[in-house]
């Protein structure tokens, strides 16, 4: 059951507190999406999505159904359980103001309102001052609808099949989570103009955990990973 829906444009950022037992769904409406995600603990702010142990527990680089995102304190904030694009990036981090100005020249608020261009780490500066967080509280985040991988040497680039119109992902949330977002371009985007696109954002009514579910039982560091939440919703 969807409890709440909305749009975001590119180059725009929110935030919202997902409750346990609920759902997040970001559907790319238009097709070469990008949403940068944080997640944190709402009870205790230093408590954040840590990407190296949500990689190296689970053994991957990419994320996608199945996958669990961790915090840095080894509890589950929410689990990957529907996925259509299949590839989701959690190693090449933001774009900043100077990137931005680099690749698509240089727009302002002030001179240009709504047709400025946002980048990445100011989008998130904002929506964390609004929880009293600030720049030494960002981490690594996860970017949504964005395919990276590794060439013949090593580098990392940017993929050419990204997310086509349709495509989405749904997060079910296995402890009240401060989740921010942006929709600000890569920092490896090939786009020769400012990225524009449409993100929807869906809160559903989560289905219970059943005893054969993929994300818990993807893998036994997953296992370990639910039951430090279930130690921590029983307050030891």
């Amino acid at each position: 059951m969807i409890l709440y829906k909305d749009s975001l444009p590119s180059g725009k950022h929110w935030s919202m507190k997902m409750r346990r037992g609920t759902s997040l769904r970001l559907i790319d409406k238009t097709g070469g999406a990008n949403v940068g995600v944080l997640f944190y603990n709402p009870d205790n702010l230093l408590e954040r999505y840590n990407a190296p142990d949500t990689l190296k527990c689970q053994h991957t680089f990419k994320l996608t159904k199945g996958h669990c995102l961790y915090s840095d304190m080894g509890r589950i904030f929410c689990a990957i359980t529907d996925d259509s694009f299949g590839w989701h990036d959690t190693v090449c981090g933001n774009s900043n103001a100077a990137m931005v100005t680099q690749k698509w020249g240089k727009r302002d608020y002030q001179n240009h309102r709504n047709h400025w261009k946002q980048n990445g780490f100011d989008a998130f500066l904002v929506e964390g001052a609004k929880y009293g967080l600030n720049k030494q509280d960002l981490a690594a985040n996860l970017n949504v609808f964005t395919k990276v991988e590794p060439d013949n040497e090593g580098h990392l680039r940017y993929a050419e099949q990204q997310s086509t119109a349709g495509d989405f992902i749904e997060l079910r949330f296995e402890m009240d989570t401060l989740v921010l977002f942006h929709t600000c371009p890569h920092p490896l985007s090939s786009s020769t103009e400012y990225p524009q696109f449409e993100v929807e954002y869906q809160i559903l009514t989560s289905a219970p955990i059943a005893e054969d579910d993929l994300c818990k039982n993807s893998c036994p560091e997953n296992q370990r990973g639910y039951e430090n939440n279930r130690l921590y919703h029983l307050g030891l």
